[in-house]
């Protein structure tokens, strides 16, 4: 990883504790994975937009609704319970 990538994820990590007003390091405590007969859907918001099939990391479990997700492109947001499996 570049220097230049590496301060760009640091950045996109600031943003995203600022945000969703997240104390402490951000630890992956597991990895999930869209229901493939989900409905796709745009996010928006605090909302992650969801793919069919993507793996997401479980930042953390929120309530019993919502669970707090990043995917491959490193953006983050709260992802609906109900469109999750585990892998």
């Amino acid at each position: 990883m570049t220097l230049k990538e590496c301060k760009k994820e640091e950045k996109m990590d600031r943003e995203f504790q600022k945000k969703f007003k997240f104390e402490g390091s951000i630890n992956v405590l597991t990895q999930m994975m869209v229901d493939p007969a989900a409905t796709e859907k745009r996010g928006g918001g605090k909302n992650l937009p969801l793919k069919r099939g993507e793996i997401l990391d479980v930042i953390q479990f929120t309530n019993q609704e919502q669970i707090l997700c990043r995917n491959s492109q490193r953006r983050y947001g709260y992802v609906p319970r109900a469109v999750m499996l585990p892998l």
